[in-house]
């Protein structure tokens, strides 16, 4: 399986660019897998849904299931966040797994770029791992730079440097 993590500020563009990069993969008949990292609580099933319901009502695990897919739904208060390392685990039959955040992590990784103020700087000086750079913006690296509208070009790099 190959591992890339896709990072940059809020509203860079890194759903954008996940949501392209997984259409072409597919398009390929690449399986993709994909871990998105939220700061926050969030909800992933609606009020009034059964598992909402059971949630709600104290259940600490909730598994959905259907012939189509499976979630589950995991109540961890006052627990440690699972680690990057567990979470890839958990990826079974993928070919590709493009990881949004956990930038702090110590995988390989493509930072989206935009420069939207004067304070914006690259993540890149910063971070581990940072193998290439998506953005439309003028930048000095000797990192690899791909335009945003580039996905062809990042896919195959992704395909040709990234490895477990």
């Amino acid at each position: 399986m190959k591992v890339i993590g896709i990072v940059g500020l809020k509203n860079s563009g890194k759903t954008t660019t996940i949501k392209n990069l997984i259409k072409y993969f597919n398009s390929k008949k690449l399986v993709v897998g994909t871990i998105k990292h939220a700061h926050h609580n969030f909800e992933i099933d609606k009020e009034g849904t059964d598992s909402f319901i059971h949630r709600q009502s104290g259940a600490q695990e909730v598994i959905i299931s259907s012939s189509k897919r499976w979630a589950k739904i995991e109540e961890r208060t006052n627990k440690k966040e699972r680690s990057l390392k567990y979470l890839i685990k958990k990826i079974e039959r993928s070919d590709i797994l493009l990881i949004e955040g956990f930038k702090k992590d110590n995988h390989k990784k493509i930072e989206i770029y935009r420069k939207v103020d004067t304070n914006n700087k690259p993540l890149y000086t910063k971070l581990k791992n940072v193998v290439a750079i998506v953005t439309n913006d003028k930048i000095r690296t000797k990192l690899p730079i791909f335009k945003l509208e580039e996905i062809e070009k990042i896919a195959r790099f992704i395909l040709n440097n990234c490895k477990k």
